[in-house]
């Protein structure tokens, strides 16, 4: 997966320290697409979008409502307790800003259900989501799912965390199991991300997909090089072909990176 009084560089500084934990252990289940559905609900494709009857259930006794988006889509709000039900409410509030942000990339193109889940404790949402303490949302083919402690993010935070976590939910039919995680998440952080009001350099080094999903100081500077890398070529060759690089190299029988970056953009991958 940042707006404040501060300037540009200040507020990437401190949003990336303050995020680089929520976005980070997503990885282990968003990115390879395994996390199951929630009990009762029936199992869709592992890379395909979901059908009006996949990932949309809730469990017998929770409480579910719904949601129209200003461009019709529903999105089911599914409370498993613990006092979800604020959360959601800033959810709803998000979601029509969170929708324009990814259908401007992305396009309109994706699914019309958008299940969004938050868990009624930690113990729940690391059964559902395969995820800890550390991550504030997982999104999967099935649904994205809340942590309870993404209640106590701040309104910047929350934005952010779900403008990413739809782009993942938006792209899942074209996005192939083995993608370069860290372009799908760098990507995902350029579509939740404030634009920055000034040029980005491209990255000395690229992260590696190892450096995303291990602990340690160097996930931060690994989500800020994934990206720095997608701002950069959104900014230098414009948002068009940004998304053509994320199909050629992330979609459905995709080409390696460096082939992609060299047939979208017409020029070598940095080392």
């Amino acid at each position: 997966m940042r707006p404040s009084t501060t300037s540009a560089a200040t507020d990437r500084a401190r949003t990336r320290r303050r995020l680089a934990a929520v976005l980070g252990t997503e990885l282990v289940c968003a990115a390879l697409l395994i996390s199951g559905p929630l009990p009762g609900t029936p199992v869709g494709p592992a890379v395909a979008a979901p059908s009006p009857t996949t990932g949309t259930a809730a469990p017998s006794g929770a409480p579910l409502r719904t949601v129209t988006t200003p461009d019709g889509r529903t999105a089911q709000l599914i409370d498993l307790g613990g006092g979800a039900g604020a959360l959601l409410d800033r959810v709803a509030a998000e979601l029509p800003g969170a929708e324009a942000a990814v259908s401007a990339f992305w396009g309109p193109q994706w699914p019309r259900e958008i299940p969004i889940v938050v868990a009624g404790s930690p113990e729940q949402f690391a059964v559902l989501a395969g995820a800890g303490a550390d991550t504030a949302a997982t999104t999967t083919a099935e649904r994205i799912t809340f942590s309870p402690a993404a209640g106590a993010m701040d309104p910047a935070d929350l934005r952010i965390v779900l403008r990413h976590e739809l782009f993942h939910y938006a792209a899942r039919a074209g996005t192939a199991a083995d993608a370069p995680v860290w372009l799908t998440e760098g990507v995902a952080d350029f579509v939740g991300r404030p634009a920055p009001s000034v040029l980005v350099g491209l990255p000395e080094r690229l992260p590696t997909d190892a450096d995303l999903v291990t602990p340690g100081p160097q996930r931060s500077a690994a989500y800020d090089r994934a990206w720095a890398f997608a701002t950069h070529v959104a900014q230098a060759y414009g948002a068009d072909r940004l998304r053509a690089l994320y199909v050629g190299a992330c979609g459905p029988g995709h080409s390696d990176t460096a082939t992609a970056v060299r047939d979208v953009l017409g020029i070598d991958l940095p080392a």
